[in-house]
């Protein structure tokens, strides 16, 4: 029973991990990484800032396709 448990867990776990990369969802998360590690005096934006930083970003690169509105 219990390592039928600890399968359905570990399924549940790596189906969300999968998610998170496929959607990006977990960009801030390594952005926030990133900022901790390698620039200890930096602030960290909040994450609507971040998604904002990034949004904007990729308008101004034109390999990164468009947005149609």
């Amino acid at each position: 029973m219990r390592s039928a448990l600890n399968r359905a867990v570990r399924a549940v776990r790596a189906v969300r991990w999968y998610v998170r990369e496929f959607t990006d969802e977990s960009a801030y998360d390594r952005y926030v990484a990133h900022v901790r590690r390698d620039r200890h005096d930096a602030d960290v934006p909040s994450r609507r800032e971040f998604e904002r930083m990034r949004t904007d970003r990729q308008e101004e690169d034109p390999r990164q396709g468009f947005r149609c509105c």
